[in-house]
């Protein structure tokens, strides 16, 4: 049903019945494989949203991942599929192992972010490199992993990032969508702090709503 939501909700997307899509799902999904579940993750459920847009005639697909754990299984399901862009933003290193630079081509962009990296450093790379990572490639659509375990609260993962920096990031995000005017899916991924991952959706999605 993870999996279903994202699929439906780039039915909606794509036949204009909705500008923006929240799915509240778990499990998550972007560690997951080909043909393999890993990580908590059972099926990729963003990978299937975008293979659902491609199959709709989408060109170009902009996944953007900023979960605190590398989504290895995203990467590699389209490491060899120019239409689909994957942008990672990721505590390095740190589990599963991938998503350092060396990595990365000419549609994947890995920016690993050191232990204990906050709000400056993320807001940095949000408001330069991804801006205009997603500027050149143009995508017709935008999908998002939003992993909240980036959070300081998290108990997994040793990034420090605040409720104000999660705000910073999904601005940066949903003000790109806007600029190129195409629709745009959020769906969760990690997050392991409930106090933290309730206030982070809530964020996400009233900034969804008011855009």
């Amino acid at each position: 049903m993870a999996a279903g939501a994202n699929e439906f909700g780039v039915e909606l997307l794509l036949e204009g019945k909705y500008e923006a899509v929240f799915c509240a799902v778990r499990p998550p999904g972007h560690h997951a494989e080909r043909n393999r579940a890993v990580g908590f993750c059972i099926f990729n459920n963003v990978a299937i949203g975008a293979l659902k847009a491609l199959s709709m005639g989408v060109e170009r697909v902009f996944i953007v991942d900023f979960d605190a754990h590398h989504g290895n299984g995203t990467q590699h399901a389209f490491y060899d599929e120019e239409r689909v862009f994957y942008f990672s933003t990721h505590q390095y290193p740190f589990y599963p192992g991938t998503g350092s630079v060396s990595e990365n081509n000419s549609h994947v962009l890995n920016v690993p972010m050191s232990e204990g990296s906050s709000d400056r450093e993320f807001l940095e790379v949000y408001s330069t490199i991804f801006k205009r990572a997603v500027k050149d490639f143009s995508p017709e659509i935008i999908l998002v992993s939003a992993g909240y375990d980036l959070h300081e609260d998290d108990p997994l993962t040793d990034l420090k990032v605040s409720d104000r920096g999660v705000e910073g990031i999904v601005t940066e995000i949903v003000d790109s969508a806007l600029s190129l005017g195409v629709p745009l899916l959020f769906t969760l991924e990690g997050g392991y702090n409930l106090n933290a991952l309730r206030r982070c959706s809530s964020i996400t999605f009233k900034l969804l709503v008011h855009s």
